[in-house]
């Protein structure tokens, strides 16, 4: 692979890590605001913003984690992203609750650790 598309599979997976960052706090931020404040319940609970967040999770993922384990060898990465990533199709698929925010927040978790270990394996 060349050294341009090396920096940006690894570019990529530090967008993957902030975006899993960005759906954690909007997703504790949607909790603190809707359930305790009663405030943006629209807006935070939009299901488009989830969908939304699945598929750019869905190709940023499945690009960046499953070139780098083909690339570099190990599938630790991709077992632990594909894992997060189920669990995030799944919070989508059970609608707002608690088990929404539990799959979710695993979900991106091991997504964002993926993309870590992704990182860590091409070095």
């Amino acid at each position: 692979m060349s050294d341009t598309m090396l920096a940006l599979r690894a570019r990529l997976d530090r967008i993957g890590v902030l975006l899993s960052g960005l759906c954690l706090i909007h997703c504790v931020a949607g909790i603190f605001l809707v359930g305790m404040l009663g405030l943006g319940g629209t807006a935070l609970l939009n299901p488009d913003i989830h969908r939304w967040g699945l598929a750019f999770a869905l190709v940023i993922g499945a690009a960046t984690i499953g070139i780098g384990a083909l690339r570099h060898g190990r599938f630790l990465p991709l077992a632990v992203g594909g894992t997060g990533l189920g669990l995030m199709a799944g919070a989508v698929a059970v609608g707002h609750g608690n088990a929404e925010v539990v799959l979710t927040v695993c979900g991106v978790i091991l997504v964002a650790g993926a993309h870590l270990l992704n990182i860590r394996g091409a070095h």
